[in-house]
């Protein structure tokens, strides 16, 4: 087993808690840029749709976040 330890500190930007090496760390403006501001959503649809929306998903290898939002783009386009 190796001596590293793992090491828990607190994100100065969000509060949330992420792993910390001995080497590097959180850097203000590292990482992938968002695209817009996140909000979680609950979405009911008929098992019929779902599974359009999954078999479209998968012929077009985008998450289900990807194509809903470019139905949603498309449609206040």
């Amino acid at each position: 087993m190796s001596d590293n330890a793992i090491k828990i500190g607190v994100s100065n930007k969000d509060g949330q808690l992420g792993f910390l090496s001995g080497r590097g760390g959180l850097r203000e403006g590292a990482g992938r840029k968002g695209i817009g501001c996140t909000k979680k959503v609950s979405l009911t649809l008929p098992e019929e749709l779902w599974n359009k929306l999954e078999a479209d998903c998968t012929a077009t290898a985008l998450s289900r976040s990807e194509m809903i939002r470019n139905i949603i783009t498309a449609y206040y386009s």
